[in-house]
């Protein structure tokens, strides 16, 4: 009789818990609903838009001088490699399309291109300077997200000064500033640091024709006439800063 009612007030009791457990519930507060996390953004690079920038770097010319009286060729009086700094700027315009970058761009620098040389037919010394030169290009890239690597090509135009002096290095004579077209060609490679600024490193090559140079004397007089010209070589440090192009992202 003791076992049967300490089986049967054991039962009622695990029954008064089981029905005393929903009101229980009832009675705590309702747990909160967390939104899931929003998905990583994967930021891609999109080279569009205009940009401005300035470069700086090293430049070569050589140089070649015939003697050429009447603009006859008469005999060659020897080469020189012209070498110096080169500094200026550049603005340009791209937009890409899927891994491919079109541009076009203009850019002007200063140049401090110098040598000489003796002429093997005068004996005297025959100096040219580049002082200046501009080009007026095409791009076209391939991107990898903030890299690209590009060609570019078109036309450039230089400013040229030739003098020749005299073994005890007196000025003979002057050719004055001599402004020439021709061609360039170019590669370079750019990296975006951040999303509007970028820096690169790029080398061109300026092709210009051999030209006729009259010569005056400092008092005016006209001295002789030489064909002068050679090709340019630049490699520059570039930083540009673009606007206006697309902000794009990826998931």
């Amino acid at each position: 009789m003791g076992m049967m009612r300490a089986f049967l007030l054991g039962t009622l009791g695990l029954v008064g818990v089981a029905l005393a457990a929903p009101a229980v519930a009832a009675d705590l507060p309702a747990r909160p609903w967390a939104k899931a996390p929003a998905p990583m953004i994967d930021p891609v690079y999109n080279w569009t838009g205009f940009y401005v920038g300035a470069n700086g770097g090293w430049g070569t010319s050589r140089k070649c001088w015939d003697f050429a009286p009447g603009g006859v060729f008469a005999g060659p009086e020897g080469c020189h490699d012209s070498s110096g700094g080169v500094a200026g700027g550049q603005l340009g315009y791209r937009w890409q399309a899927g891994t491919i970058v079109f541009g076009l761009e203009a850019q002007g620098d200063w140049a401090g291109l110098s040598g000489s040389n003796v002429s093997l037919l005068t004996g005297n010394t025959d100096r040219s300077r580049l002082d200046a030169f501009g080009l007026f290009t095409g791009q076209l890239g391939l991107a990898w997200n903030n890299a690209l690597l590009y060609v570019k090509g078109g036309a450039a135009v230089t400013s040229n000064k030739y003098d020749i002096f005299t073994p005890g290095g007196a000025l003979l004579a002057s050719g004055g500033n001599n402004t020439r077209w021709g061609g360039t060609a170019g590669v370079g490679v750019e990296y975006g640091f951040a999303p509007s600024w970028s820096v690169a490193l790029e080398y061109d090559h300026i092709f210009t024709d051999r030209q006729l140079v009259n010569f005056t004397t400092p008092a005016g007089g006209a001295f002789r006439t030489d064909r002068i010209g050679g090709d340019t070589d630049t490699l520059t440090a570039r930083v540009n800063y673009r606007w206006g192009g697309p902000v794009i992202a990826k998931y």
